[in-house]
């Protein structure tokens, strides 16, 4: 049976955490599928990158150039296109970020593979895959058939899979050869990082969330501060930000960003399909709600139903006489 292949994200010498989602999903596949996992990783030095995962897959195909320092779509496809050709990996998982973005249809092209993107699971259905996307803004999930082909390409929306357990592989790692490179039209300048304020909420192990149940916005500096003085960071559900109390990239949710902290404290929020399909990947869910018969109570491990904001005071003051650290 053809392999899955991951295609390996990083950047500054770290592999992103996108990339460990997709093999735990590739890992799941190929049980199911009886076949091998494939990672390839391009890089301008590797060894670092290719420990972290030599565990993870049963090969791994590392292939160093300089030209690999920075993305660049025009030499990785290239590559790629070419690697892809001699694997035939019945499928091909790309993390669903602004370099997969660039990636993954230049691919497609090029090789006349099928391609489904921003998916959040994958299914296996008489040897085909079935990808689960979601449609009109994220209120509905569709199960998406594609076109019979020798290999597939989607690329994976981040958070949608766990990034750990599981199972080990001991990978054989190849090194592959690097072609003629062609010439690329683009230089690259500098990585502007997000500026202050504009939080990476998929990256927190903590994280307090506040809904409709907020009631004013006056309210939202107290829970902020909370957040900060439990060393965790303030999300959100879609009212709040359709209220524009808080940007977009504080939401949580289908629409939003799909999250997995260890906890997840969801204050006044009701618990519609939507949000709840983005903290799936979530540890402990700890649910505030002063409606009983609320929605996210049913799928939190711990509820409690009282006025959000009489919690956070009780917090507040138990910090204050209890300090962390």
């Amino acid at each position: 049976m053809a392999d899955v292949l991951v295609v390996i994200e990083h950047r500054d010498g770290e592999i992103r955490e996108v990339s460990f989602q997709m093999l735990h999903k590739a890992d799941e596949l190929c049980r199911a599928r009886s076949c091998n996992l494939v990672a390839v990783v391009l890089g301008e030095s590797n060894a670092a990158l290719v420990a972290s995962i030599v565990d993870k897959a049963d090969k791994v195909v590392s292939i160093e150039s300089e030209a690999f320092r920075h993305f660049d779509v025009a030499v990785a496809k290239g590559v790629l296109s070419d690697l892809i050709r001699k694997e035939a990996p019945f499928l091909t998982l790309i993390g669903h970020t602004p370099w997969g973005m660039d990636l993954a249809p230049a691919l497609s092209v090029r090789l006349g593979l099928p391609l489904s993107s921003d998916v959040v699971n994958i299914l296996l259905e008489e040897g085909r895959p079935k990808v689960i996307r979601q449609i009109y803004n994220g209120k509905l999930f569709a199960r998406v058939s594609m076109r019979e082909s020798c290999g597939y390409l989607v690329t994976v929306r981040p958070g949608a899979f766990p990034a750990e357990g599981q199972g080990k592989r001991s990978a054989e790692v190849v090194s592959g050869l690097v072609p003629e490179l062609p010439e690329s039209g683009k230089r690259f300048i500098a990585l502007e990082e997000s500026v202050a304020g504009e939080l990476d909420i998929t990256q927190a192990d903590l994280l307090i969330s506040i809904g409709r149940g907020i009631g004013d916005p006056e309210n939202i500096p107290q829970v902020s501060k909370l957040a900060e003085d439990l060393g965790g960071a303030l999300s959100c559900s879609r009212p709040v930000v359709d209220k524009n109390w808080l940007p977009k990239h504080h939401q949580v949710g289908t629409s939003g960003k799909s999250v997995k902290p260890k906890v997840y404290l969801a204050l006044g929020i009701s618990g519609a399909f939507q949000h709840l399909a983005g903290i799936t990947g979530a540890g402990t869910v700890i649910a505030v709600n002063k409606d009983p018969m609320a929605p996210i109570l049913r799928e939190a491990d711990y509820g409690v139903v009282a006025d959000m904001m009489k919690v956070v005071e009780a917090m507040k003051e138990n910090l204050m006489q209890k300090p962390l650290g």
